[in-house]
């Protein structure tokens, strides 16, 4: 039988690469006749740029840049020079996982070191840009990429606003003079939109360290940034701009990027349709498989592609909460915590992991 073992990362513990290492160690002790391809995906989110980059052939770039919380850190990008297409991971720069558990607040963030990585690119004159935006740190609605960029946000008095959790005081936004970049496409890993229940705040701000508390005045100065900005309550409503803590609307509004659903992305830029065709079994997942893995997450996206081609698709998950009406698009799930505690899974994510894989693949 040919498995074909693709997952995502899982955040906090496993890259996709390691995933599917151990999977595969764990459906081998099990199975050893089978053939195995292991295929990692990204829907835009942390390994988006070193997978889409490995499929391509386009080298890695480094330019030094600051963080989220405006440290100073090395970014990685990377340069296709036969098609002159540039791939930047927002995750490289502004991610959750590049800054200390619980140190900083979101209110204190923002994406303000991308706009160097993008210039860079832009400088290199590539003819197209593909940002793969997802775990980042932040919930800034792309205001502080904009910031670097040159876009000017006035008050009242004509006074520069400086943080974005001061945008309810916003009148005014200036676009620089000179600002010329590529065309630029974005894979987003969500399609919420940037304001509302289902928006980038009330969603995706409780992992980056928003409480609930938070969320009102977060909302405020998010919705008067998409008041101000030219077409934003347009840009605000499109499915993705909530990507990122309202990335996605920031590069549509000030940058003129293209939206897209970053795993439909990278299975174009990959040719990864190609991998499913041949199997006979596809095995994915991610750390949590929730409602958010039906929402666009790459992990959900696979097991749709799965249906349409009409090969099986297991789902392993470090935890899965899944409404029993959704689990129909997987031929089954598994979590880590069938077999042990959260906590133990976290202390040793491999472990378990090629554990549960082997325990499914008895069962197959």
């Amino acid at each position: 039988m040919k498995v074909l073992i693709a997952p995502d990362k899982f955040k906090g513990t496993l890259s996709a690469r390691a995933a599917a290492e151990s999977i595969a160690r764990g459906w081998r002790m099990a199975r050893p006749d089978d053939t195995l391809e292991l295929q990692p995906i990204s829907d835009g989110g942390d390994g988006f740029g070193e997978l889409t980059s490995a499929a391509l052939g386009a080298q890695p770039q480094s330019i030094g840049t600051v963080d989220a919380a405006h440290r100073p850190c090395t970014a990685t990008w990377w340069w296709d020079a036969k098609t002159k297409t540039a791939l930047i991971e927002s995750a490289n720069v502004v991610g959750l996982a590049m800054l200390p558990r619980g140190r900083f607040h979101p209110f204190g963030l923002d994406t303000f070191g991308l706009a160097k990585v993008l210039l860079a690119a832009t400088r290199r004159e590539a003819a197209k840009i593909i940002i793969g935006i997802g775990g980042s740190a932040t919930n800034d609605g792309g205001f502080g990429l904009a910031r670097a960029l040159g876009w000017t946000f006035l008050d009242d008095d004509g006074n520069p606003i400086l943080k974005w959790t001061d945008l309810r005081r916003l009148v005014s936004i200036h676009a620089p003079l000179q600002l010329h970049l590529a065309d630029i496409v974005v894979a987003v890993d969500v399609r919420n939109p940037l304001l509302g229940r289902q928006g980038a705040t009330r969603i995706y701000g409780p992992q980056k360290g928003l409480h609930p508390e938070d969320f009102s005045n977060a909302e405020v100065n998010l919705t008067r940034l998409a008041a101000v900005a030219k077409h934003g309550r347009q840009f605000a409503s499109q499915p993705g701009s909530g990507a990122a803590g309202g990335l996605g609307f920031g590069l549509a509004a000030f940058c003129n990027a293209k939206l897209r659903p970053g795993f439909a992305l990278f299975v174009k830029q990959t040719t990864f349709r190609r991998h499913i065709r041949k199997a006979d079994l596809v095995i994915t997942g991610e750390g949590s498989i929730d409602r958010s893995t039906v929402m666009g997450k790459g992990v959900g996206e696979l097991a749709r592609l799965c249906k349409d081609e009409n090969v099986p698709c297991i789902g392993l998950g470090g935890i899965t909460r899944l409404p029993r009406n959704r689990k129909k698009l997987f031929t089954s799930i598994h979590a880590l915590t069938d077999l042990t505690t959260g906590h133990n899974a976290m202390l040793k994510p491999e472990q378990w992991l090629k554990r549960l894989a082997e325990t499914v693949a008895k069962s197959w």
